[in-house]
């Protein structure tokens, strides 16, 4: 069953958009048919990311009934396909976000996972991608500020009847200062599903504009994206029921 997942954070910084691109690029190393749809519309990053910064028809086009939402599908190197927002000041304005449960209904009709990078906090934008999620992943730092802010991301997303998946600790250190991953999880009373830790890789990776998983393969935090998407796609719960059978027997 096709599946709209949306990666939130109430803080910006956090690892959000990172985030979102290697977990689309996870499942696409998956064989698992992926769509990662940049829903920040006011200050996009995912082209810039990987490497495609200024396309012909972008999401604002679709938002506004210039354009059908297959026309702003691209295809990365990768084999990874997004769809992208404007970075024109020109394209800031008069979209219709009433729009994306339609989009929403279209994409899930071609792809089994599509997921939605929406910008931080709680704009009207954000609720509107919110209430298309089948599932919300939040994203968050290991520090006071973008923990209390990612609460109000899950009781947001609580609050309007969606199902928070999990949450993803990014620039994990095991540092003193930093908050115990056992506080997180307890202050949200959301179970962690995946801890990336700092690592340079993550840097390069946008300078090569490629997703870490790609570019860094053997690097924890690869190996922590694609964790993360096995368990997202319900491999990690296959092998993990396979492994208890046959310890059984």
């Amino acid at each position: 069953m096709s599946k709209i997942i949306v990666i939130n954070s109430g803080k910006g910084g956090v690892g959000k958009t990172t985030t979102a691109i290697n977990l689309g690029a996870g499942l696409n190393k998956l064989s698992k048919n992926v769509v990662v749809v940049d829903a920040n519309l006011n200050t996009p990053n995912i082209g810039i990311h990987l490497g495609a910064p200024i396309v012909p028809v972008t999401l604002n086009h679709v938002l506004k009934g210039k354009a059908d939402i297959e026309e702003a599908v691209y295809e990365h190197s990768s084999g990874t396909k997004i769809i992208p927002s404007s970075l024109s000041i020109k394209e800031l304005t008069k979209f219709n976000i009433k729009k994306f449960p339609e989009l929403a209904a279209a994409l899930k009709a071609k792809y089994e996972y599509v997921i939605f990078d929406c910008a931080a906090g709680f704009s009207e934008e954000v609720i509107a991608v919110m209430d298309i999620a089948d599932e919300i992943i939040i994203v968050t730092n290991p520090e006071m500020p973008a923990v209390t802010d990612a609460l109000k991301s899950v009781k947001v997303a609580r609050d309007r009847g969606r199902t928070v998946k999990g949450v993803i600790v990014t620039r994990h250190q095991n540092a003193k200062y930093e908050m115990p991953l056992s506080s997180i999880k307890s202050m949200l009373e959301t179970p962690i599903i995946g801890i990336i830790p700092e690592d340079k890789a993550v840097k390069e990776s946008v300078t090569k504009r490629d997703a870490v998983v790609h570019t860094h393969p053997r690097s924890k935090v690869a190996k922590k994206y694609i964790e993360i998407a096995r368990k997202v796609a319900g491999e990690a719960e296959e092998v993990e029921s396979f492994l208890r059978r046959l310890f059984r027997l």
